[in-house]
């Protein structure tokens, strides 16, 4: 068949192609965008954008309940779950006209609604005619997994992928799947009105400090959320309801149930043998640059493994680095992640787990809690802290938030990491007060506590004073 030849070919128009595509376009390159669902991919349509909308709406009716402390009157807020599905709707819709066609058209990019496959090295089929690109962006991202539960094909059951298309509160929400998604959406409807049952295999939001996850879990249990860890499910039946059986003997039925057991990249449709580009279960393989066995094919976000919407976006520019400059970039970011449960939960770099194992015993672990921020005993809201680990010499290897707003107040502990900067360029910087920020710093301040107590120190301070007039 005949080609139509292009500069940079990107399949996939979530987070990640978008970018790619948005900047090869505006440095004057020929692009041709191949997209088979919905532009704006998982993020904006089913995945980040959604379930923030959501838990949104949940946040307000809880505090409708939480005013007592305040001194005002706590109400059980009458909840019309419609309304809440057209907010979270109408929020992708306010958001989609920067991920559109038409935007990307304007833009200067060829947009094709389709899927695109591999023909060779370097020539993509797509509705039926050929694209050849000098550059290839495999962004197709990842689709939920669905795990082998007997039973389970034959029962309805949700994924976030049809979750926000059901405008009906479920009585009683059964979960598969301790990760955030499940997590996130467990508190979400519970505060909306919801009994919630979560259940686990081995530990809820295992990838997380347990001593920071404790905070967040403690909070679902004290809202009702009940989570089965450590919890196999060996059955799944729809008679009246959805019954699900546990390894233990046990049964639950509910209104509705959640899967939300892990991803899997979007590799099949591809034809990825057919361009020589190795790949494995969990997804394209890359090197650091995110060039794939195939010299003119790079793959970025959760297809290369990838996890967030900010590592696929960070990724992009290494892409355009390397395909559009020519300069050898590489993925070395350290990305940071948040639950976004109330409390939410963010962590970047090591946590004090991974740090031992790397480091030993030689580190030191810096712990500030909220309960002791007076911004926080103000709101009247201080479970948390703020947890680092540094060297013993003060570099810092990591932090780790539980507390109301932790997905900000992490960033500047991003910053420090990504610059190397010590523990004291935290503990001497100047604040404002109050802010839950200051929390942060306190923790940093912990680290030089012992020196207080260090002989050393205090016959300096005894020597000095002792010179001075």
């Amino acid at each position: 068949m005949n080609a139509q030849a292009f500069d940079m070919a990107v399949i996939g128009a979530g987070s990640g192609g978008l970018t790619v595509a948005a900047a090869a376009a505006q440095f004057g390159q020929k692009v041709v965008l191949f997209e088979k669902g919905d532009m704006g991919g998982d993020c904006l349509n089913t995945g980040c954008v959604p379930s923030k909308a959501l838990l949104a709406a949940a946040r307000q009716a809880q505090a409708m309940r939480s005013g007592a402390r305040f001194g005002i009157a706590a109400v059980e807020p009458q909840v019309d779950y419609a309304a809440v599905c057209a907010h979270v709707q109408n929020t992708i819709a306010t958001i989609a006209p920067h991920d559109s066609q038409q935007r990307f058209e304007t833009l200067g990019v060829t947009v094709i609604r389709a899927p695109a496959r591999f023909m060779d090295a370097r020539t993509l089929e797509a509705q039926g005619r050929g694209f050849t690109a000098r550059r290839i962006v495999v962004a197709t991202g990842s689709r939920p997994a669905v795990p082998p539960i007997p039973g389970l094909a034959e029962v309805p059951f949700l994924t976030n992928e049809t979750l926000f298309a059901n405008h009906v509160l479920p009585a009683h929400l059964i979960i598969i799947g301790g990760g955030p998604i499940g997590i996130e959406m467990a508190q979400a409807h519970r505060r909306l009105g919801s009994m919630v049952t979560v259940i686990e295999a081995a530990v809820p939001l295992a990838q997380d400090d347990p001593e920071l996850t404790a905070v967040v879990l403690d909070q679902l249990g004290a809202e009702g959320v009940e989570i089965l860890s450590s919890t196999t499910v060996t059955g799944v039946s729809a008679a009246q309801g959805i019954t699900v059986r546990l390894g233990d003997g046990r049964s639950i039925t509910g209104s509705h149930l959640l899967v939300a057991a892990g991803r899997r990249p979007n590799i099949e449709e591809l034809g990825l043998a057919a361009a020589g580009i190795a790949f494995t279960p969990k997804g394209i393989t890359v090197d650091r640059g995110l060039k794939t066995s195939n010299r003119r094919v790079y793959a970025i976000g959760d297809v290369a493994g990838g996890r967030f919407t900010h590592e696929a976006g960070y990724q992009a520019g290494i892409v355009i680095r390397n395909a559009l400059f020519g300069l050898p970039a590489k993925a070395t970011a350290i990305i940071p992640y948040v639950t976004y449960t109330d409390p939410e939960l963010a962590q970047t770099g090591l946590g004090e787990a991974q740090a031992r194992a790397t480091h030993g015993e030689a580190i030191k672990v810096l712990r500030a809690p909220f309960s002791r921020n007076d911004r926080a005993l103000a709101e009247g809201s201080t479970e948390g802290l703020v947890k680092i680990i540094t060297t013993k010499r003060g570099r810092i290897l990591g932090a780790g938030i539980a507390g109301p707003g932790a997905g900000d107040l992490i960033q500047p502990w991003v910053l420090a990491l990504e610059r190397g900067l010590q523990i004291s360029a935290m503990a001497g910087s100047v604040l404002p007060y109050p802010t839950r920020g200051e929390a942060s710093r306190q923790a940093a301040i912990g680290y030089f506590a012992d020196l207080a107590s260090n002989r050393l120190v205090r016959g300096l301070i005894g020597l000095v004073g002792r010179l001075r007039p």
